[in-house]
């Protein structure tokens, strides 16, 4: 089938057409430009620090090759595996993950069900249950802090407790980051099975009723089946982010002694405030590794659930 081609008139007096331009020319002069774009901004950067993690590269010294950076092999990589500290930030960082993704698993989907063909309000309940995540979450963690503030916040007044030090007290913060994370990121969860409730045909429950089929049976055999595709589309996208994640906490917590014990502090700490760039890539990359792991089989759970 020949190509179509268009035609770019102008330039002389006649009106004949200076040159002809078919579909993949305009694919490349279009496509092209913004893709070495991506590959200057997005794939050099990872490649370089995948470099780097071979290294005993330190930002802040010139580089001289030879000397700064230093090709170590895995040394970094080894380094990393025998410091029981990173072990003990890994442990926290899957707890972390864990609780704050399942809790708002739990209470997203129960929210999507409450609002579920309640046509008065829901639209507007919505809209204010989905404000928190439309923030910086930055700005949402100096919120927190100065809501949870032990002297003068508003928290411990609330909740009629005393001086709680919900910020500088460690036994305490980590559930402080969980609980102002549930609080920012349930209403993504909720959109999402929302979205999936809506989908389902109603012709499948007024079979259900037809065959008097409970409540149970027709949530388990007919609303969770249908919704569960994107339940972990939520939970593929929430526990990347939650594995990462550090500007939250840095709003709550600084970077001081109350900083919650998380990879990403570490590796905040190591790459920018030690200037270790070498070992810093090689932690960077391990995390990349686990968050590449974890996604792949929840993909897996998702294509079965798509079949």
């Amino acid at each position: 089938m020949p190509r179509r081609q268009t035609h770019v008139r102008g330039g002389n007096p006649g009106g004949q057409p200076l040159r002809a331009m078919n579909d993949v020319t305009l694919l490349r002069l279009f496509i092209l430009p913004p893709l070495i774009l991506l590959a200057l901004f997005n794939l050099f950067p990872l490649l370089w620090s995948l470099f780097l993690s071979f290294s005993n590269f330190i930002a802040k010294n010139p580089m001289v090759w030879g000397k700064n950076p230093l090709m170590i092999g895995l040394r970094n990589y080894r380094q990393i595996a025998a410091d029981p500290e990173m072990w003990e930030r890994f442990i926290t960082t899957g707890k972390y993950v864990v609780f704050s993704v399942g809790i708002e698993m739990i209470l997203g989907f129960a929210l999507a069900l409450m609002l579920w063909k309640r046509g008065n309000g829901a639209g507007l309940i919505q809209v204010i249950l989905v404000l928190p995540m439309t923030m910086s979450p930055v700005i949402v963690g100096l919120m927190w802090k100065l809501f949870m503030d032990p002297n003068w916040g508003m928290l411990n007044f609330l909740l009629g407790l005393q001086r709680v030090d919900w910020i500088q007290d460690p036994n305490l913060n980590f559930y402080s980051i969980i609980m102002v994370d549930v609080w920012m990121w349930t209403p993504f969860v909720m959109l999402l099975s929302y979205a999936g409730l809506t989908a389902i045909p109603d012709y499948l429950y007024e079979a259900a009723e037809v065959d008097r089929a409970s409540w149970w049976f027709t949530f388990r055999h007919v609303t969770l089946p249908l919704v569960f595709p994107l339940l972990l589309v939520a939970l593929i996208f929430r526990v990347i982010e939650a594995f990462k994640i550090f500007d939250l906490p840095m709003g709550i917590t600084g970077k001081g002694s109350a900083a919650p014990p998380l990879l990403t502090y570490k590796l905040y700490n190591i790459s920018f405030l030690s200037w270790r760039t070498g070992l810093g890539g090689a932690l960077g990359y391990i995390m990349l590794v686990i968050i590449i792991m974890v996604t792949n089989v929840f993909v897996k759970y998702l294509n079965k659930a798509k079949q």
